[in-house]
């Protein structure tokens, strides 16, 4: 097999779209949607993982239930997770500190994963 030069890229473009790994973790993509009947992984929206949280959009509720969800699927304390960006919007992404990605349960089968 040939090695080409930058071998690292290789390996990046087997991800799906939604996962991004940096030094020390990965960054996770979520399209988030608010006041569902329960919080779980449905699938995949464009390049984001579909999330559906029971929390509403409120004074960061939303926020705090998905890095509930997420420590408690991972099994990352709640301190290892930052929300790197979308604050206040439905696509939001993820720093998960200390694991790589193929601890992450939706990059195969993203069917519905609750926790």
């Amino acid at each position: 097999m040939r090695r080409t030069k930058n071998s690292s890229s290789v390996k990046k473009s087997c991800l799906p779209p939604f996962i991004r790994t940096i030094k020390g973790g990965v960054v996770l993509r979520f399209h988030v949607v608010p006041r569902s009947s329960k919080t779980a992984v449905c699938g995949v929206h464009e390049s984001a993982l579909k999330l559906k949280v029971k929390a509403p959009p409120v004074d960061g509720k939303a926020n705090q239930e998905i890095i509930r969800f997420l420590s408690k699927s991972l099994g990352v304390p709640k301190s290892a997770i930052k929300l790197s960006s979308g604050a206040s919007s439905r696509q939001k992404e993820f720093f998960i500190e200390g694991i790589g990605p193929r601890e992450v349960p939706w990059t195969g089968n993203t069917s519905r994963v609750s926790a």
